[in-house]
């Protein structure tokens, strides 16, 4: 019995080691097909965000522009800055990676005539009005390395067949517990985001939906499959935030000063 119960065990983690290293290669196909979308050089885009409420009511259009470059280590940064409408405009809001996992956030708020750093405690609290929380706007160029990944049974998003691939934290602090990325079979794009506050709640927190893709070239020729509207809903509240990219360009020349808190109160980079 000892006997059997052995091979039993090395059985599962012989088990466990392939589905995890499956789970590596299916994002790592996400990260080369997509060419670099949310993370990887330069790009900025001008998008539209409009915020529907539980009754199906939607809010007013904000313009905001983003822009987003690593730094000499690798790390994500990425400023936004609104443009309309009057009440929002001149906001501006810096994310960078810090490389353990987490990120250092800060933003500037016109009536406040201030930058204020927003505390890790501050991090899943609603982005301007938003579905999205501080941490949910630089999602997209979170590094996967900084979780454990396991390979799920197969599932659908969009009306396509897809991988569905685990991602927990490594971090503790992290807003979610884990995440399901669903990815096309046929294409290694995400389609689906699934987040969970808590690892052992049957319903996701919120989803994210990405669609819309485009092949969006860069400079030096490199293609670029960009999701031109990415949608977030709050599953308990019933309502969702979508962000639509009106326009985007990649390998931009964006001065290192914008990545700089000075830029957020002045809106020049030095």
């Amino acid at each position: 019995m000892k006997k059997i119960c052995l091979m039993f065990v090395l059985f599962l983690s012989f088990v466990a080691t392939i589905t995890a290293q499956d789970a590596d290669a299916i994002m790592q196909k996400v990260k080369d097909t997509m060419g670099g979308f949310g993370s990887g050089g330069s790009m900025g885009s001008r998008d539209t965000i409009v915020v529907t409420d539980k009754n199906g009511n939607k809010g007013a259009a904000m313009t905001i522009d983003q822009f987003s470059k690593e730094d000499a280590n690798g790390n994500a940064r990425t400023v936004v800055q609104f443009l309309a409408p009057p009440a929002q405009a001149k906001t501006r809001f810096l994310t960078k990676d810090n490389g353990k996992g987490g990120s250092d956030q800060w933003i500037y708020l016109p009536s406040l005539n201030k930058v204020r750093r927003i505390a890790s405690s501050e991090s899943g609290g609603s982005f301007m009005g938003t579905d999205f929380s501080y941490d949910d706007m630089s999602i997209t160029s979170r590094d996967t390395d900084d979780d454990t990944k396991t390979k799920l049974a197969d599932g659908t998003a969009d009306g396509k067949a897809c991988f569905v691939v685990q991602s927990v934290p490594k971090d503790s602090d992290y807003q979610y517990q884990k995440m399901l990325y669903f990815v096309g079979k046929d294409d290694s794009l995400v389609y689906k985001i699934e987040l969970y506050k808590n690892s052992n709640d049957a319903n996701a927190t919120k989803i994210m939906e990405l669609s819309g893709y485009q092949a969006d070239k860069g400079k030096d020729g490199t293609v670029h499959m960009t999701p031109h509207s990415m949608k977030i809903s709050t599953v308990a509240a019933g309502t969702n935030t979508v962000i639509t990219m009106n326009r985007v360009e990649y390998d931009m020349n964006i001065p290192e000063g914008v990545f700089d808190t000075d830029y957020l109160q002045t809106g020049r980079a030095r």
